[in-house]
Formats: structure tokens, sequence, C-alpha cells
């Protein structure tokens, strides 16, 4: 079974363990990539201000997790929204355009944009790890999950589809929503 998202974070403070800053890199990536590409000026800088914001993650031993639901990714959002100012800094005139107010917002927890973010931290993740979990159910369980959650289905309809009854649509659900929880602790609790 793969390693699991908590274990994932407790790996991370062993600077040492190459495939846990890999499998983070790998995940978190496509997430901070798509944000810049929508705030910079230039996709040619996305690369870089992306890897500025790893390197900065790469310092996570001095993360502390509070407990609260979100702290990681909220931790991960005040990275992304300061390395974004200080590239916009190295900009003449700021770009021309005033970022303050943006940034401000992405850094106020309950500002709408830092709720768009946590939204789609969530979403990509649970994207991710349902791509990871999907090898480890059978294809007739997994598409009885798949119509059910999140193509919306009605139950009945998903087991005349897929060939079962009700209560093994609702079995179906159940575990596969079980081993993404577990895939998922510790990234949005």
């Amino acid at each position: 079974m793969p390693q699991t998202s908590a274990t994932l974070l407790d790996r991370l403070r062993d600077r040492r363990d190459d495939a846990a800053w890999s499998r983070l890199v790998d995940l978190y990536t496509p997430l901070i990539r798509g944000w810049l590409l929508r705030h910079l000026p230039q996709s040619a800088d996305v690369d870089d201000l992306a890897q500025q914001v790893f390197a900065v993650v790469e310092k996570y031993p001095a993360f502390a997790h509070n407990g609260r639901s979100g702290a990681f990714r909220a931790w991960l959002r005040g990275i992304s929204a300061n390395r974004i100012r200080m590239f916009w800094r190295t900009l003449p005139e700021g770009g021309g355009y005033d970022h303050e107010p943006w940034l401000q917002q992405l850094e106020d927890p309950h500002s709408d944009l830092s709720k768009q973010w946590d939204r789609e931290h969530d979403q990509h993740v649970a994207r991710h790890m349902l791509s990871l979990i999907q090898s480890q159910f059978e294809p007739n369980t997994w598409r009885a999950f798949w119509l059910l959650v999140l193509d919306e289905r009605e139950p009945e309809a998903v087991a005349a589809e897929v060939g079962s009854t009700v209560n093994a649509v609702f079995i179906a659900k159940s575990r596969v929503l079980r081993r993404l929880r577990e895939e998922m602790a510790g990234f949005v609790l």
C-alpha cells in the first residue's frame, strides 16, 4: 500500500528522504504553477517562481502543524504569496499594477480569494489522490464510486449500469472514500 499523506508529511522532516520530497513536489507543482500562471505577467517566470516556492517549502522541518484544518495548505498559500510579492518587487514599478490588495486577500484566510485557494487545493489533492488509489480497486467498484459520487448519479441508475445491487454501489462508495481519507490524511485535515 502506498505511503499515506500523514506519513509523507512526517517523512518530509528528513531532508534526505528523496522519495518523500519527490512525491510532495509531484503533488503540488501543478497547483502552484496553475496559480502562478493566472497571476504573473509572463509565463516564463512561472517555473522559476515555483522553484522558489519549493525552496522555501524545503524548510518544512520548521513547519509545525497546529492541528487545525488546512494548516499545511495555509502555510503553502502564505509561502506562495510571499514569493509572488518578492517577484513583483523586482519588476520596474511593480509591473505597472498595485498587487498588494490581491496579495493581502490571498493571505487573509477569510477572504474569497483565500477560500478559492483552499477549494482548489483540496480539489487538486483529491484528484491526485484518487489517481493514486484507483488501481487498488476492481474496475466495477471504481466505476460505481465514480458514477455515484463524482457524476452524482442516482444509486439505482448506477447499480443498473454496473450490473450490481444498490447495496453493492454504496459499499463501493464506502470502500473508496475510506481509502481516499487514509491517503489524504495530513493534507486537508
